[in-house]
């Protein structure tokens, strides 16, 4: 006798009826979509159009007005989000007084690292070898997207949230950017990542979210 087949893994993440709305206004949805182990969800749309709102309800920092969402499979609460989703939004958080080497080994204190990484690895994956005790406030806006891109690479959880990855680097940056999520779809991550333009979307397994402004 055959043994049975295997049951798909589930999603990553995934929303169904999304929706969220300030000062009564609708920003988005209902919207539904996923993003599986292997593969990257690009989020596109013009200003207004809640890319950003979007991501911040998924990390959990502002709360949906309607819908679910799931995470590998079961309701999203705290601690699970806490060890799944890794978060790259528009802010730096860092420090501006603490190095960029003191700025990981807290956010590392915080978030976890991954075994067998090295706070010093990191930033060398990232460009930034020899800038571990530059102060974050003397780091240019493209380095300092470095190091917000070298606390993800840090980042133990598969998941990842990106919020215009690619702003304030040039295009090296932009091609490490697309290095990144290859590596870590390959070892069975997936990403979600907002863009203004599809140029900069990595050459990955890709599906689309198309979010428009409320009519």
């Amino acid at each position: 006798m055959m043994p049975p087949a295997a049951s798909p893994a589930p999603a990553l993440l995934s929303a169904q009826a999304l929706r969220f709305m300030r000062n009564e206004m609708p920003v988005f949805g209902p919207i539904d979509f996923e993003v599986a182990a292997g593969e990257a969800l690009l989020v596109q749309g013009d200003n207004g159009a809640g890319k950003t709102t979007l991501l911040k309800v998924l990390a959990g920092l502002l709360r949906a007005d309607g819908g679910e969402v799931r995470v590998q499979g079961r309701p999203v609460v705290p601690a699970l989000r806490a060890r799944v989703v890794g978060y790259l939004g528009h802010l730096p958080a860092q420090k501006a007084d603490l190095s960029a080497l003191e700025n990981l080994r807290f956010l590392c204190g915080l978030h976890g690292s991954r075994p067998g990484m090295s706070l010093e690895d990191a930033m060398a994956t990232v460009g930034l070898a020899g800038y571990e005790d530059a102060l974050a406030r003397q780091m240019s806006a493209g380095q300092r997207k470095r190091l917000s891109l070298a606390r993800l690479w840090l980042s133990p959880a598969p998941l990842w949230l990106m919020d215009e990855p690619y702003a304030n680097l040039d295009l090296e940056g932009i091609e490490l950017v697309n290095r990144m999520v290859e590596a870590h779809l390959r070892e069975g991550g997936g990403a979600m990542v907002t863009t203004h333009g599809a140029y900069a979307a990595p050459p990955v397994r890709t599906r689309m979210l198309v979010l428009e402004r409320p009519s």
